[in-house]
């Protein structure tokens, strides 16, 4: 695949734009090369950031934008954790557009925290080290976040260094702790993933009248669903395996499998109901605890299952929990003699924006006038991102960014699309960013004045 204006013949992504907006993306475009693209992510791959030690990271990114000439910053958490922002200057008439990454990496990079969990060992991909092939980029996190991370930062660098008379401000914003995940074994706090980076950038007073955040998936979308996390306690009777015969017996880990089978299967029905506008809400039993693994010869008198349920927009977190233990009730209820509950320890809200607001209707515009056909909406959705963060508190928010790679010389798993990138497909979604950008702080507040009005609407209902 050749990037739209980059001599394949295709749509020169500049349709819809006046002159002056089209020469003024042109010149940005001309900034944005893959040479530059591998040297930004094969950067921030070798800088490992996992959730709750971003540090190291965002003071690369902040000197990297500093030296294209961006206001660029480092925003301390605490000692470990931090975010990076930049912002160019506008001439204080437009309105200020936030263009959004998250920094943070799924898993660590080191075998000591993540096998076996993640398989018997690490793979090169697994790891914080990046290789080139071709245009295709390796290594952990170099898709989502740091491919996605890196095509922000090359779209400020290009407004930068093309000189744009700006009306709003360009904020680059790149958030620690974006990971579904709460605070590592080391972790210094327990509040380390969870947009707990994004939540702190605004809590700080860097906010934006639109947003536009930078994870996967080449279609626009508006709305994305929340996530409500439950702590299932199965209980048992703690005995000796030579007392089996003799005495009480009730297998707290025995009764628990019952129980994840029990929600496996409500999941798909659950998910079936839910499932509306682009989101297909998912939930899954992602670990289980109990008992002492050096005493085999002693049963567990409670064993512990983690569940993420995913929601959508308009279910609240306490719907969903009623659900679920109605759910465990009737699980409960097939199998007498099993003791089981629940509690609710974790609950972000989904989001949505207005479709027809300016975010959408700019980002759209730019998918179509690079893609060279109307908009094609993907449904079925169920990851959750910062996007949750940036609409929960007011800020119009749009997502858009890369499809994972599927023509590569070896077998795309769930990880190797967590670290494998096209540079084909950075320069396209670079393209795109810095095309919304330009349209949306090359005019007056005035201009969007009704936009903004119905978001702060939507946002109060």
């Amino acid at each position: 695949m050749t990037a739209p204006g980059a001599g394949g013949g295709g749509p020169d992504g500049l349709a819809g734009l006046d002159e002056r907006r089209r020469g003024l993306v042109a010149g940005a475009w001309a900034h944005i090369t893959r040479e530059r693209l591998a040297e930004l992510v094969t950067g921030l791959v070798d800088v490992p950031s996992p959730t709750g030690d971003e540090r190291p990271l965002a003071e690369h990114i902040a000197a990297e934008l500093a030296a294209a000439g961006c206001d660029a910053r480092v925003q301390p958490l605490d000692d470990r954790q931090a975010n990076a922002w930049a912002r160019l200057d506008g001439d204080g008439t437009g309105p200020d557009l936030m263009l959004y990454a998250p920094i943070d990496t799924l898993t660590v990079g080191d075998p000591a925290e993540d096998v076996p969990w993640i398989g018997d060992g690490l793979r090169p991909d697994m790891r914080p080290e990046a290789a080139v092939d071709g245009d295709l980029v390796t290594g952990l996190g170099a898709s989502n976040p740091k491919g996605h991370a890196a095509c922000v930062m090359m779209a400020a660098e290009a407004v930068a260094r093309a000189g744009v008379p700006l009306t709003g401000d360009l904020i680059a914003a790149f958030g620690a702790g974006g990971m579904p995940t709460n605070a590592r074994p080391t972790g210094p706090r327990r509040n380390t993933g969870q947009g707990a980076g994004c939540s702190f950038l605004l809590e700080q007073g860097v906010w934006a009248d639109f947003a536009l955040i930078a994870k996967p998936g080449w279609t626009v979308s508006w709305e994305e669903v929340g996530l409500a996390w439950f702590e299932v306690t199965v209980r048992g009777v703690h005995t000796y395996v030579g007392s089996r015969h003799r005495l009480p017996y009730d297998n707290a880990i025995a009764a628990a499998g019952l129980v994840a089978q029990g929600l496996e299967e409500w999941f798909a029905r659950y998910a079936e109901r839910h499932t509306e506008g682009t989101v297909a809400p998912q939930g899954v039993v992602s670990s289980i605890r109990g008992g002492w693994p050096r005493m085999a010869a002693v049963t567990t008198a409670a064993c512990k299952l983690r569940v993420d349920l995913r929601i959508g927009p308009r279910t609240t977190p306490m719907q969903a929990k009623r659900e679920f233990l109605a759910a465990l009730d009737a699980i409960k209820a097939d199998h007498p003699g099993v003791d089981a509950g629940a509690e609710l320890i974790l609950a972000i809200p989904g989001t949505a924006s207005d479709p027809d607001g300016w975010a959408c209707r700019s980002a759209i515009a730019s998918w179509e006038a690079l893609e060279g056909r109307p908009h094609e909406v993907i449904r079925g959705n169920s990851g959750a991102t910062d996007a949750n963060i940036l609409r929960g508190r007011g800020v119009p928010t749009a997502r858009i960014g890369m499809p994972k790679v599927t023509d590569a010389p070896f077998e795309i798993d769930f990880s190797r699309g967590m670290n494998t990138v096209d540079l084909r497909e950075m320069e396209r979604l670079t393209r795109l960013l810095v095309r919304t950008a330009v349209d949306t702080l090359t005019r007056s507040r005035d201009d969007l004045a009704g936009d903004a009005a119905s978001a702060t609407e939507g946002a109060r209902a």
